[in-house]
């Protein structure tokens, strides 16, 4: 166990910051809505007029913050920042260590829900043999583990800072991963990297190369992939080129306007949730709004870029030629904005133990179906204890 002490952590954003919030949504300015249908070029602005609205007057982020609190959490001094976590006991005769790792534009909100289902999986009807016990990190660069000036963060070095909190910080020679989105990348990496401390990773998102070339002669179900990766590349990357080329310039904009970070946050729940066009449907709307407020209260929108201005310069986060070996499982819910084949994915992964296709969710696993994936990740890490 590390000599490095745990500092108690407890959310509690200042009412001057929240005072100045609300008067900012009163004061925000709207664009014109396009003479075209609504969020064909963007995020609606009737929506977002609505949005803004209900954030000014009826979301109680109080509650929002109360809820985290419940939570055990912690900070720690670790690659020269304050590391914030969430870390739950499993209430099981043995629980089992699991990072979980958010992604962008996620937090440790996205995982409210799902934390309780698996570290006392018995109060959900559950075996408790399966519990595990979650850590879940504010990743390096993002809200709670943000503070100006720091140093940035890529998909490596996050993974080598995590490594650094289970093994060096916590004491665990040995621990299990899951992740979505970047959280996924990180995971990747780790069970790459790191592979002799992991017991294995579980994904909802593949960190596979999306390359157009990468596939010669393509079966129906490599060229359904083809085809999903060249809408995304043609219609779905502009976020991503000017997050990863000019991530400061915006962050002037995200940083100083509410109703700016909402439109560009919300417009990714809706576009990447199973929620037929309507993001509600899919992710609550306090929990959406929840969400915002860490990066507002914070300030971290520009430094949570940083995964992507890395990529944009450097290499792929699993290194040309290596693989991930350790036991992998994988739940591909439908409305993920990405979703290669297995035939694809086993390029990367040598050894997928469990890859279930999942009847309905989106990008937001945790935040969409939460016990479904609370399942699928205690039944591809039970063998595995």
């Amino acid at each position: 166990m590390s000599v490095r002490m745990l500092t108690p952590f407890e959310l509690h954003v200042p009412d001057a910051t929240l005072e100045d919030l609300r008067a900012r949504l009163a004061h925000a300015r709207f664009p014109d809505e396009p003479p075209l249908p609504a969020w064909s070029t963007g995020t609606s602005v009737a929506y977002m007029r609505e949005l803004v609205d209900y954030w000014r007057d009826r979301f109680d982020w109080r509650a929002q913050e109360a809820r985290l609190n419940a939570l055990r959490q912690f900070t720690v001094p670790v690659a020269g920042i304050d590391l914030h976590f969430v870390y739950e006991e499993g209430s099981g005769p043995y629980p089992l260590p699991l990072l979980l790792a958010h992604g962008w534009p996620g937090s440790v909100v996205e995982f409210l829900e799902l934390i309780p289902m698996l570290t006392d999986p018995a109060r959900f009807g559950g075996d408790p043999a399966d519990s595990f016990t979650v850590i879940a990190p504010s990743l390096p660069g993002f809200t709670l583990s943000f503070r100006p000036g720091q140093e940035r963060f890529g998909v490596e070095r996050i993974a080598e800072i995590l490594a650094e909190l289970m093994t060096e910080v916590l004491g665990y020679e040995r621990f299990a991963a899951q992740g979505g989105d970047w959280g996924a990348f990180v995971a990747s990496r780790l069970g790459c990297q790191f592979a002799e401390r992991m017991i294995g990773i579980h994904l909802n998102m593949l960190a596979v190369r999306r390359d157009p070339k990468m596939i010669a002669n393509p079966t129906d179900e490599e060229r359904r992939f083809l085809a999903e990766l060249d809408h995304w590349l043609k219609e779905e990357m502009g976020y991503q080129w000017i997050q990863g080329t000019r991530p400061t310039t915006l962050a002037f904009g995200l940083t100083d306007s509410p109703a700016g970070l909402a439109a560009w946050i919300a417009e990714k729940f809706r576009a990447w949730s199973d929620c037929d066009g309507v993001p509600e449907t899919a992710i609550a709307r306090d929990a959406m709004l929840a969400n915002i407020m860490l990066y507002w209260a914070t300030g971290a929108i520009g430094s949570s870029f940083w995964p992507y201005y890395a990529r944009m310069h450097g290499p792929w986060p699993i290194p040309a030629g290596a693989t991930v070996d350790v036991p992998t499982g994988y739940a591909e819910f439908p409305k993920e904005i990405l979703r290669p084949p297995r035939s694809l994915a086993s390029r990367t992964y040598t050894d997928i133990r469990r890859w279930s296709v999942m009847e309905k969710g989106g990008h937001f696993a945790a935040l969409e179906q939460p016990q479904a994936l609370a399942r699928e990740i205690r039944e591809f890490f039970r063998p595995l204890r």
